[in-house]
């Protein structure tokens, strides 16, 4: 479609459909959005993204963990309408960015998975979206699973609807059956999945079943700015969905909130969304999901206004943090050997940048550091991984639970989690929750022989627990979590860590004293390391910590007496990661995070002054 057509388009909000895709993690909606970019040629078929796969999933870490961290916005033409598809987290850690994305949209394509069901975070954005009065299509996703129970998932889902939905329109909703990877999707289950297919039948009841955005086009122009992205080239762009009137390059504007109008600029560059990019437009009229440029001062929250007749749209209310931890300046001997920005005040500003699109995340103020409070141990550890590739070094407290105050009752957050394991080990499963107070609400037998357990327990019980599972059921579970509410604050929860193995003093670590750490525990570092004093080198087999000399040499004479005394056979160092690492953390501990390294520590390395403190 031309410029001059797609413009034309923009003015006529009949012909404009805006729907956020919602699921749980890893039930497809992101390759299902790949097949609407496939299928409306929004690519070249020579262009590189025809092969690909989880094309929205840009980011690094997007890649690698196979989720979807960052709400993003694609566009589709689909005969004469112009789709805006918002591609959303699933993970509820995330959830700053689903509330805050879904209303741009007028409704959403609900995707599950054929065999798993509805699961926890299903029921986290469905709810979200219901509230936001978005309507439902839902897609049954993976229909060619070996496991599929099609049936039983519609059941499923008519129950999660019936509890959700907040008013009646919202449970008259269709059903499609798709297979995201080979971009096919049908009305009724197939008899032949193999068969030619396509994703026609979604376009269609987007088309037909999605209403067009209630907006007025007439009027002082009205954008809430709803996120907020950043090049060289153009500077801040401020993103979101034209409520009301029509918007130009050159136009000024005035940021408000409801309070009053906080700043005024000048629209430089208006940009409408066309596959994965953004196009430069000259107008753009109410309904569209646009980006402007020339408003360096834009937050998200404000709303674009006329300047003479400031109107600002409420601000979204963004569920409380769950989770806090201290992340400070890296204060030990390796301090600034392995980053290029190491200072508190560069620690700080790049935390004060994280905050104007980071919308979930809070910050204060901590002594020489701050306190970076969060969703979740996901929300949290993908901050400090974006920080770390960016060469910044800090070291990070273990995660602690943001308690409330009400009616003179301290109040803490409670998670439902719900587990899919071999049926072999839910009794490890079961004792462990026993252990950690939880409350055991549903348990059900699936194919395969593996079992469902739902059950309820404070956040704080939470900390480590999946780890733990990994190993207790050799990497076989599927947990997830949602946070449900807030209960009175309960007695401790007894950590079952063993003590530290702590580095006596600094120096190279050699193979003969890691073979003595060894006969103590499992051990973290490998031979030919630099270690510090006060340095945690490994985990004890018994409850206390114990300093121990990892750099001692063993005497040339005695290396003589016997040429075998010269072999030493070490198991390999047990190297943890990030999130590993921060469920491993006591309260006197810290993890020293550089671009290059992640080592534990205790917070006081002298080990004179920790005797004394115990």
């Amino acid at each position: 479609m031309g410029l001059l057509g797609y413009n034309i388009l923009m003015h006529n909000s009949s012909k404009l459909r805006n729907i956020a895709i919602i699921a749980h993690v890893d039930h497809g909606k992101t390759t299902l959005v790949d097949g609407f970019l496939k299928q409306t040629h929004m690519f070249r078929d020579n262009q590189a993204e025809m092969g690909q796969t989880l094309i929205m999933d840009s980011g690094d870490q997007e890649r690698e963990r196979g989720i979807t961290i960052t709400a993003k916005i694609t566009a589709v033409d689909y005969k004469d309408t112009h789709i805006n598809i918002i591609d959303t987290p699933g993970h509820a850690d995330f959830g700053g960015e689903v509330e805050r994305t879904l209303h741009m949209a007028d409704g959403c394509l609900l995707i599950v998975d054929a065999q798993e069901g509805p699961m926890p975070q299903t029921k986290f954005v469905l709810k979200k979206a219901l509230a936001a009065g978005l309507k439902p299509i839902v897609v049954i996703n993976k229909i060619d699973k070996p496991g599929a129970r099609l049936g039983e998932v519609e059941d499923e889902l008519g129950d999660l609807f019936l509890e959700l939905a907040t008013h009646e329109d919202q449970l008259h909703y269709s059903i499609y059956y798709a297979i995201g990877r080979e971009g096919k999707a049908w009305s009724e289950v197939p008899a032949d999945p193999s068969a030619d297919g396509d994703l026609s039948v979604i376009f269609e009841a987007i088309v037909r079943d999605i209403p067009a955005p209630n907006v007025t086009e007439d009027g002082d122009v009205q954008l809430l700015v709803t996120a907020l992205d950043w090049d060289s080239y153009q500077g801040k762009y401020a993103i979101g969905l034209l409520k009301r009137g029509t918007i130009k390059p050159g136009d000024n504007v005035a940021l408000a909130t409801p309070e009053g109008v906080v700043s005024r600029g000048k629209i430089d560059k208006l940009l409408t969304y066309q596959g994965l990019g953004r196009v430069e437009s000259t107008t753009a009229g109410a309904g569209e999901i646009i980006a402007v440029t020339g408003l360096s001062a834009a937050h998200i929250g404000e709303t674009i206004t006329n300047p003479e007749n400031p109107d600002a749209l409420p601000i979204i209310e963004i569920e409380p943090p769950a989770l806090s931890m201290y992340l400070g300046p890296n204060t030990s001997p390796q301090k600034g050997k392995e980053a290029e920005f190491s200072t508190g005040r560069q620690v700080g500003e790049r935390l004060q940048r994280e905050l104007e699109t980071n919308i979930g995340l809070r910050v204060g103020t901590q002594g020489i550091g701050f306190v970076v409070s969060g969703r979740g141990e996901l929300h949290l550890s993908v901050l400090i991984e974006a920080m770390r590739r960016e060469g910044y070094e800090f070291e990070v407290g273990r995660p602690q639970v943001v308690t409330i105050e009400e009616n003179g009752k301290t109040l803490e957050p409670f998670e439902e989690i719900t587990i899919e394991v071999p049926n072999e080990y839910s009794g490890a499963v079961q004792s462990e929750l026993g252990l950690r107070r939880a409350e055991i609400t549903g348990q059900s037998l699936l194919t395969g022989d593996r079992v469902r357990i739902i059950a309820t327990l404070p956040t704080r019980a939470l900390l480590g627990l999946r780890n733990l599972f990994i190993t207790a059921t050799r990497g076989t579970i599927v947990m997830s979590s949602e946070m449900i509410g807030y209960q009175p604050l309960g007695i401790a929860v007894e950590g079952k860590r063993n003590g530290a193995l702590v580095a006596w003093e600094a120096g190279t670590t050699t193979a003969y004293a890691l073979q003595m750490a060894e006969g103590r525990g499992t051990v973290f570092v490998g031979p030919g390391e630099k270690v510090y004093g006060g340095q945690i080198v490994g985990l004890n087999t018994r409850s206390e910590d114990i300093d121990m000399n990892v750099v001692k040499e063993k005497h040339l004479t005695n290396m003589r007496s016997s040429s075998s005394d010269g072999i030493v056979h070490l198991v390999p160092a047990t190297r943890f990661s990030l999130e590993q690492n921060l469920d491993f953390l006591a309260d006197d501990e810290l993890l020293e995070v550089t671009p290059k390294s992640l080592r534990l520590r205790k917070r006081e390395l002298d080990r004179n002054i920790r005797a004394k403190q115990k």
